[in-house]
C-alpha cells in the first residue's frame, strides 16, 4: 500500500465531550482514530462533577458529527431544550457514544498520555521530522508503558485536574501544600456526596467563576438546613458585576438566574463577600487521628490592611491551567499570556474580552510549527476562561477536514452559539482570570469554563 492510500492514524487524546467529537468527525472523513482516555471510562472528567446541571440545553452540547453517527444506532435523543445535569451527558451521550465509536475506532480507556514526540527525533532535530509519525507514550493504571504511533495527534485531554493555585501572582500560597486537607475542588457535591463535610461548617470559596456562584448557592441551600453553616466568598477583582452577569437579558436563563440569585444572597448576608481578597498564605493545625485537626487559618490582604479568616474549607474555584508538561517534546507556538496556541491568544484574551463572544475559529489558528498536531477543546484555551463546549465541536470539525485534505472545508468556520447577555464593563484584572471549567471540560454549561460544568476539565 503506497504512502497516499495508506489510511492516516490520528490519535485523540482525551474521551470527553470534544475527544469523542474529534473521533466522529475523523471517521466521517475516512480516518483512523485512537482515542486515549486516563480514566475508567469516557467522560471521566465529566462524571466528577455529574451533580451539576448545565445551563445550556442538550442542543448545543451534541456535536452534530456524533449525532449522525448515533442515530444509525437507535439512540434517543434527549429533550433538546432540556438542561442536562454532568452525570446525564455522560449516561445519555457519551457513553453511547463510545460504544458506536468502538466498531471502527479504537478508545482505549486506563491508558493516560504522559508524552508526545516524533519517533526517533527528540524536539532539538529537523531531520526529515514533517514525514516522522508521532510517538504518543501512555501508562496503563497499572503502570505499563504503552507507545502509540500515529500521523498525526488531536490533544483534547482538558485542564480538569490542573487547577491554578491559590497564591497570587500565579503561585502557590506559603503553606498551601500542607493544607492540602481543607481544600476541595471547584464544584464540590455539597448537598449529597459531600454534606457532612460541609454541613454546620464555615466554608471559604475563592474564585470569580460559575463554579464558585453554583458551590455558593449549594452552601446556601444546605445552611438552610443545617444550623452553623457559613460561607466567605473571596475574590480577587473590585467587583462580582461579571459573575452577576445578564440576569433575564442572559441567552441561557439558568447563567442568568445563577447570577441574580447568587447577588440575592449577598445583598441579603447570606454571603459575605470579600472583594479585592488576596490570599497569602495558609496555617494548618498537625493532624490528628488520620484527618484535620480543627480549622485553618487563611492569610490575606484587603485594601484596609492584612485579614485572618479561620475556616474549616476552602473552595479552589481559581481556574484551570493546561498541562505541557507532556508536550515538551513537540514543537509548540502559545500566546506568552494565555498559553493558548499563539493565533487564537489574542481573541479569547480575558485583558480583552470581558464575555464569550469569541470569533470562529479553525485548523488555521489551532496550527503549531509541528505539522499534524493540534490542542483542541478547553485546553486550545490555555488560562483563558471563555471557553463554549460547541467551540470545541467546530475545532476538531476543521482539524478533521483539514487532515483529511478538504482545506475548504477546513476554513469555512462557522459558530452559531447563544446570546451570552449583557456583559460586564468592570474587566477582570490581570490577577483576575479565574475562569472554570464548565462544559466541559467546564464548569457553564455550555461554557467549559473552568472547574465548571460542560467540558471540560470536561475534555477527559
Amino acid at each position: 500500500m503506497s504512502e497516499q492510500s495508506r489510511t492516516k492514524t490520528v490519535a485523540v487524546i482525551g474521551a470527553g465531550p470534544v475527544g469523542l467529537a474529534a473521533a466522529a468527525h475523523l471517521l466521517e472523513r475516512g480516518l483512523d482514530p485512537v482515542v486515549l482516555e486516563a480514566g475508567p471510562a469516557a467522560g471521566a472528567a465529566v462524571a466528577q462533577w455529574g451533580h451539576v446541571r448545565l445551563f445550556s440545553p442538550w442542543r448545543y452540547n451534541i456535536d452534530p458529527a456524533a449525532r449522525r453517527l448515533l442515530a444509525g444506532t437507535g439512540w434517543l435523543a434527549p429533550d433538546e431544550e432540556a438542561l442536562p445535569t454532568g452525570r446525564e451527558l455522560v449516561e445519555a451521550y457519551l457513553e453511547p457514544l463510545a460504544e458506536a465509536l468502538a466498531p471502527r475506532a479504537r478508545v482505549l480507556t486506563g491508558h493516560r498520555v504522559v508524552a508526545v514526540a516524533r519517533a526517533g527525533l527528540d524536539k532539538t532535530r529537523d531531520e526529515d521530522r514533517a514525514r516522522r509519525p508521532f510517538l504518543v507514550r501512555g501508562r496503563t493504571e497499572s503502570g505499563e508503558t504503552r507507545d502509540t504511533i500515529a500521523d498525526a495527534v488531536i490533544d483534547a485531554s482538558g485542564v480538569w485536574g490542573h487547577r491554578n493555585p491559590l497564591g497570587g501572582a500565579g503561585l502557590p500560597a506559603p503553606g498551601e501544600e500542607r493544607a492540602a486537607a481543607y481544600l476541595t475542588g471547584p464544584l464540590p457535591d455539597v448537598l449529597a456526596g459531600d454534606r457532612e463535610r460541609f454541613a454546620g461548617r464555615h466554608t471559604l470559596v475563592v474564585g470569580m467563576g460559575h463554579s464558585a456562584a453554583t458551590t455558593l448557592l449549594s452552601l446556601a441551600e444546605l445552611a438552610a438546613d443545617e444550623p452553623g453553616t457559613a460561607m466567605t466568598w473571596a475574590i480577587r477583582g473590585a467587583s462580582a458585576a461579571r459573575l452577576y452577569g445578564g440576569g433575564d437579558a442572559d441567552g441561557l436563563p439558568a447563567r442568568g438566574a445563577l447570577g441574580t440569585k447568587l447577588r440575592s444572597l449577598v445583598e441579603a448576608g447570606t454571603v459575605t463577600l470579600l472583594r479585592r481578597f488576596t490570599i497569602t498564605g495558609f496555617e494548618a493545625p498537625a493532624p490528628c487521628c488520620g484527618g484535620p485537626a480543627g480549622p485553618v487559618s487563611v492569610h490575606g490582604s484587603l485594601p484596609e490592611g492584612p485579614q485572618k479568616l479561620d475556616v474549616d474549607n476552602v473552595v479552589a474555584a481559581t481556574g484551570f491551567r493546561p498541562d505541557l508538561d507532556m508536550l515538551r517534546e513537540v514543537r509548540l507556538r502559545l500566546d506568552p499570556a494565555v498559553e493558548s496556541p499563539a493565533a487564537l491568544g489574542p481573541l479569547i484574551d480575558p485583558n480583552a474580552h470581558s464575555c464569550g463572544t469569541v470569533p470562529p475559529h479553525g485548523e488555521r489558528e489551532l496550527a503549531h510549527p509541528e505539522p499534524g498536531f493540534y490542542i483542541t477543546g478547553i485546553k486550545s484555551y490555555g488560562r483563558a476562561p471563555t471557553f463554549l463546549l460547541a467551540t470545541g465541536y467546530e475545532q476538531v470539525r476543521s482539524v478533521a477536514a483539514a487532515l483529511a485534505g478538504d482545506r475548504p472545508a477546513a476554513d469555512a468556520v462557522e459558530l452559531h452559539l447563544p446570546e451570552t447577555g449583557v456583559c460586564s464593563t468592570d474587566l477582570p484584572s490581570a490577577d483576575d482570570g479565574q475562569g472554570e471549567a464548565a462544559a466541559c471540560c467546564g464548569p457553564a454549561p455550555v461554557s467549559v469554563q473552568r472547574g465548571f460544568a460542560t467540558g471540560v476539565g470536561r475534555d477527559g
